[in-house]
């Protein structure tokens, strides 16, 4: 629709912070683009970005038109999505920022199977936690998060929760794969491959040093769950996920044993949107997959 262009152009700016940077990215010139901006300036009445030596930037004017017209893409995306449901088609886009530990297994396997039954349908995945996740929500670039922390409750609102145990990952010919069970006072004769906070897992980890009157020292420690899964892979070190995060049968010579967490049950895993947003068709259908399957895991 050529009357939501400038919603994009006034995006896409703020995005880059530049007109210059913004006009290229748009393929048209800086000065057709400047004399968008300063026309919707004109007719709001109010100047919506600062201007300075090195781009531009948003002033509380343009924040609030900007989250508006957010807001509005949005829920024409929707409106278009739904057109189409109603004559039978199903397409657009699901954007998704999610837990890292859902990047290797769980999340490729929920969307391989959407997408048998819809193909039309094309997915955006972003990795992102706590408050990255929130941000993500509240600027629409994305319809769903799925992540292992709680979000601001007054903003979001959660579809649906599972409770997620904690494993230790470790090799199969590891001394500690022989039992059934572990606490986690059995893992640290070993040397621990851990996330780095703030991720809920490692925070859960660390309540429960605490208990036992102790302070993690991970011999590897990182942002990357793919790297701390291939360094588990090379030697006799420990690592930790979540059920949902756990490796697949496909992935040979990988043990997961459960750990029992005395401070508590686990943590729980969320799927989310931002409160009082209608959700596009495609979103709020694989949003009910995952809200099944969370229901599925927890029985």
């Amino acid at each position: 629709m050529r009357n939501l262009l400038i919603y994009k152009y006034i995006d896409t700016t703020a995005r880059a912070g530049s007109v210059r940077k913004a006009a290229e990215i748009l393929a048209i010139t800086p000065s057709s683009l400047n004399r968008r901006i300063q026309s919707l300036e004109e007719e709001l009445d109010t100047p919506l970005f600062e201007r300075h030596a090195k781009g531009v930037r948003l002033n509380p004017a343009g924040e609030q038109a900007l989250h508006a017209f957010r807001k509005h893409l949005a829920d024409i995306d929707a409106l278009k999505a739904r057109i189409e449901d109603l004559k039978g088609a199903r397409w657009g886009t699901v954007s998704i920022v999610c837990s890292q530990s859902l990047l290797p297994t769980f999340l490729p396997e929920q969307i391989q199977i959407y997408r048998e039954q819809f193909p039309g349908v094309e997915f955006k995945v972003h990795m992102a936690d706590g408050e990255a996740a929130e941000s993500a929500l509240m600027n629409y670039d994305a319809d769903l998060a799925i992540v292992f922390s709680p979000l601001a409750l007054e903003s979001f609102e959660t579809i649906a929760t599972t409770r997620q145990r904690i494993f230790a990952i470790m090799l199969e010919s590891h001394n500690l794969a022989k039992r059934k069970r572990l606490k986690l006072s059995d893992c640290l004769d070993y040397p621990l491959a851990l996330p780095r906070g703030p991720y809920a897992l490692r925070l859960l980890l660390d309540i429960e040093a605490k208990r036992l009157n102790t302070v993690l020292r991970p011999a590897v420690e990182t942002e990357s769950y793919i790297f701390l899964r291939n360094y588990i892979a090379g030697g006799n070190t420990i690592g930790f996920e979540i059920e949902l995060g756990l490796p697949n049968a496909s992935e040979q010579g990988i043990a997961s044993r459960p750990v029992d967490l005395r401070s508590s049950s686990g943590g729980l895993l969320h799927i989310a949107q931002l409160r009082g947003r209608t959700l596009p068709v495609g979103a709020a259908k694989f949003a009910q997959q995952i809200a099944n399957c969370f229901e599925e895991s927890s029985g």
